[in-house]
């Protein structure tokens, strides 16, 4: 949560929406989004006591991207970040995603 603005900042181009569980549920961070014409697709924390609406559909395919994450996970280099440098680390996540969409 601490560093998603400095994220937000560096993403080249515009974003149409943010899709993020409750954990990102801020109103500084959507607040941010809306600033920079962004939706936020973030579900409300059950404590908040005016429920925060979010498109259930967007959210519901939320899956997808854990599910990738989660596969490029199971190669060890990407999963415990043995690179030092961050183009290393890109090299080696896009050689697992090519893998991991191979077969």
């Amino acid at each position: 949560m601490t560093t998603a603005p400095d994220v937000l900042a560096a993403t080249p181009g515009r974003l149409r929406r943010l899709v993020a569980d409750r954990g990102y549920d801020a109103d500084a961070l959507r607040r941010d989004l809306r600033a920079m014409d962004t939706k936020p697709v973030i579900p409300g924390r059950r404590c908040r006591k005016r429920p925060i609406r979010h498109d259930k559909r967007r959210y519901r395919d939320r899956w997808r991207i854990e599910a990738a994450i989660g596969r490029l996970k199971d190669f060890r280099r990407v999963g415990t970040r043995y690179d030092k440098l961050a183009i290393s680390l890109g090299s080696a996540i896009a050689i697992a995603a090519i893998v991991a969409c191979w077969f």
